[in-house]
């Protein structure tokens, strides 16, 4: 600074930041050319606490998938498994799609005589041996809609080694693996699964996933099957889906009306433990998962995949076609087959063609 003669040699001491050459701030104001006043860093205490959080919710997503696949590896590995399966000379080869063939045994093995009273089904010493309810040739096809086919007990075939009888007959002689071969022999269809669901099984399934709803046209009085439903929509609870399924002498058309429910049922059932309300809640799909290796037997190639993949084409009735097997005459109690719509009926199957309409029969 230059020295003029009647001038401060120094300027106002205010008027100067002796920091940095600058004039002051005015109060209430940042220091020019320094910007806004710094925020105060947060508290450490919060960002520990975001990082607790985070680990925490991490934590339990981890034990939460840990649970589940554990439940998958136990219900997979504890599935009941049975040689159904077999070969032997002249079988039928493989054709278009797969075939399941799909028991519901009146077995009571398990059931305690309270649970036989419930269930209506009187004790396992009350029926001897063991035989099946329901016969069901399901086939999901390589492209179009699945199908499936109720073979009807009293259907009058050849029982490969005991001649001809009731096809429900074959089970009882030989187990699965005679009544596969039976129905393989008869129906020219390769099977690929067998899967067999026993009473109290079915009943424990249903109740797992806090039942099922099914709109019935009429209503179900059948003192045999212990059922009293009345007519409309409503929720199935274990013992009354058991009963529903078990009926035929409250309808007119006995078999072909039972056939007819309990592929509805199935269907049902299958869109039930494949919906989120059960497959997200742990409250139904825990104790179902737990359940279904007890409810279940099926063949040593099958796996829960499988019976889910099943479930999964099944899920939506509307999709499926639900037939019985054609039926041309009967001799007494026996009913017979149709020799040409039947065989039709299994070549379009084999073939994944559509199924006409003059083949489909529900009652």
């Amino acid at each position: 600074m230059v020295y003029t003669p009647g001038e401060n040699q120094f300027p106002d001491p205010t008027l100067i930041d002796t920091s940095l050459g600058r004039p002051p701030a005015e109060p209430g104001f940042p220091p020019p050319g320094t910007g806004l006043p710094e925020e105060p860093p947060k508290p450490r205490r919060r960002r520990r606490k975001g990082r607790i959080i985070a680990l925490v919710a991490g934590s339990l997503v981890v034990m939460i998938v840990l649970l589940l696949v554990s439940l998958w590896l136990y219900a997979d590995n504890s599935l009941h498994h049975v040689d159904a399966i077999d070969d032997y000379a002249g079988r039928p080869a493989g054709g278009a799609g797969t075939n399941w063939l799909i028991v519901g045994s009146d077995s009571r093995q398990g059931l305690s005589s309270a649970q036989a009273n419930q269930l209506h089904t009187g004790s396992a010493q009350d029926v001897s041996g063991s035989r099946t309810d329901t016969i069901m040739l399901l086939h999901l096809p390589g492209h179009g809609k699945p199908t499936m086919v109720s073979l009807l007990r009293d259907s009058y075939v050849s029982i490969p080694g005991h001649g001809k009888d009731k096809i429900n007959a074959a089970f009882a002689l030989g187990g699965p693996k005679l009544l596969v071969r039976t129905v393989e022999e008869n129906t020219g269809l390769r099977i690929d699964h067998y899967a067999e669901i026993g009473l109290g099984g079915f009943a424990s399934v249903v109740g797992d996933v806090g039942g099922v709803r099914m709109c019935l046209d009429q209503a179900v009085h059948d003192q045999y099957a212990g059922v009293n439903l009345h007519a409309g929509c409503q929720t199935l609870n274990g013992p009354n889906a058991l009963g529903y399924v078990r009926s035929r002498h409250a309808f007119a058309s006995s078999d072909y009306a039972r056939t007819e429910h309990q592929r509805q049922f199935v269907a049902a059932l299958a869109g039930k433990l494949t919906s989120p309300g059960v497959m997200l809640n742990p409250f139904r799909s825990v104790p179902a998962i737990l359940d279904l290796p007890g409810a279940l037997t099926v063949d040593h190639g099958a796996g829960l995949w499988d019976l889910v993949t099943l479930a999964r084409h099944v899920r939506h009735f509307s999709s499926v076609v639900s037939t019985a097997v054609p039926i041309g005459g009967s001799d007494g109690s026996n009913l017979l087959w149709d020799p040409a719509k039947s065989q039709q009926l299994f070549h379009d199957l084999n073939h994944d063609q559509a199924i006409p309409a003059d083949l489909i029969t529900t009652q």
